[in-house]
This record gives C-alpha cells, sequence and structure tokens, in this order.
C-alpha cells in the first residue's frame, strides 16, 4: 500500500459493526508484546473514532487492531454521542459475534438505558468527558481483567435496581440473584462460619437430616469439594 492509499484508507469513516482503526500494530515502531490488551475502536463517525485512537495509539499497554483483526481483538470499545437504537443494534450484534468484551464510551447517557447496555454484554461505561488517556487505558485493563467499570452515580443506581429487584421479586419467592436459594445462602453462610450439621440445624430450626440433604445438593450442583472450597464460594459470591 502506498503512502497515498495509506492517507485515502485513514479518510473512511468507521462502519458500525465493523473493526476499523487508522493504526497497524506495530505501525508506531513497537512490536505487539505479550501483556498488550488487543483492541477494536468501533464508532459512528471519524472524528468520535479518532479521538479515541489519538489517546490510545502511543499506550504500552494497548495494540489497536486493524479493520481485518476484530476476531482477535480481547476488548472492544463502542465510541458514540448518545444511547440509540442503532447503537444498541450493533451492541448486540458485537456481544453475539465476538469473544471480547465490550465498552461504551458515550456523550449522554441516561440512567435509563443502564440496563439495556447490560444485556447488551457491555461490562464498562466511561462517559466521554471523561475519557482522558490514562483513563481509557485503565477501562481497557480492567475488561481485560474481566472486571466491570461504570460512573460512580450509575454505579449507585445500578444497585438501588439489584437491590429493590431481591426485596420485591425474589425475597418474597426464597430466592437471591446467585444461584442459591434463600434457605441454601444461610446455610452455606453457616457452613463458612465454622459451624457443623448439628449446629447448622439447631440454628436454622431444621433436622440435620435436611441440613445434610441441603448442603449435599449445593456441593453437587456447584461442584464443592469441602469445606473450604464452601468458604471460598460464600466469600465470592458475597455470602460472607
Amino acid at each position: 500500500m502506498t503512502s497515498t492509499d495509506m492517507i485515502q484508507a485513514e479518510a473512511l469513516p468507521p462502519q458500525y459493526g465493523r473493526d476499523w482503526a487508522p493504526v497497524s500494530p506495530g505501525r508506531d515502531g513497537r512490536d505487539a508484546g505479550p501483556g498488550r490488551v488487543a483492541v477494536a475502536v468501533y464508532a459512528e463517525d471519524i472524528i468520535l473514532h479518532s479521538g479515541v485512537v489519538q489517546q490510545l495509539r502511543h499506550r504500552p499497554e494497548v495494540e489497536l487492531l486493524t479493520e481485518d483483526e476484530g476476531g482477535k481483538a480481547e476488548v472492544s470499545l463502542m465510541v458514540v454521542d448518545r444511547l440509540n437504537d442503532t447503537v444498541v443494534g450493533v451492541l448486540r450484534r458485537l456481544h453475539r459475534s465476538t469473544s471480547s468484551r465490550l465498552g461504551l464510551v458515550v456523550g449522554q447517557f441516561e440512567t435509563g438505558g443502564l440496563q439495556t447496555v447490560i444485556e447488551c454484554g457491555v461490562a464498562a461505561v466511561m462517559r466521554r468527558s471523561e475519557a482522558d488517556q490514562d483513563r481509557l487505558v485503565r477501562l481497557v485493563t480492567a475488561l481485560a481483567n474481566g472486571e466491570g467499570v461504570m460512573p460512580g452515580d450509575l454505579l449507585g443506581k445500578l444497585l438501588d435496581r439489584v437491590g429493590n429487584l431481591q426485596r420485591t421479586m425474589l425475597d418474597p419467592r426464597g430466592l437471591t440473584l446467585s444461584t442459591l436459594t434463600a434457605r441454601e445462602a444461610e446455610m452455606l453462610r453457616l457452613v463458612a462460619d465454622g459451624l457443623d450439621t448439628s449446629e447448622i440445624a439447631a440454628r436454622t430450626s431444621y433436622s440435620e437430616r435436611t441440613v445434610k440433604n441441603v448442603l449435599h445438593e449445593i456441593a453437587t450442583r456447584l461442584g464443592l469439594r469441602n469445606r473450604a472450597h464452601a468458604v471460598g464460594y460464600a466469600m465470592r459470591h458475597g455470602l460472607i
């Protein structure tokens, strides 16, 4: 490709659902090395796309992918002005067709769209006004590590929604947001506290036989090998 062709290619606006980036890995003189996160950037116009790419292109933590390398992305960033039906459609398509973790960098974001983007597989949301170079890199790194990122006000609203769901829909049915019923969660919590079968029976007012059956069901369903494994599960899921 000649330099003229390169300029023409870089002048093309990015297309929704396509992996377009104005740099190739290593074009800035650095070879793609271990530990760098492979990132695909999607945007609704070239200005939004270029802004994020310029922030990331010289960071050693990031490897920007070319149009033909979208399938290799560990992280896909969607950069938009606002959430609308077109953006939601692209997010859903990316969620279905790629294994990358999805992040959304958005100009205006209504809290009512939070549930929608979560259902689309988005694990991180950042407002464009806050998207400086370091924050973008932290977002990309967090996504690559399997973590989520969300503005504090949105996180608070999400937790409120989760709490309301638990109180109004799940608690009356003896269910929790984990794979455990309320009774199972309580018994597992008591196991983690060091209680034996008879003590759990006394604490919960169930027979020892019922306690054994419940704990056996939990262990079988969740693949728990022993009490230490049960304690680890309880800690990871916020039961203790």
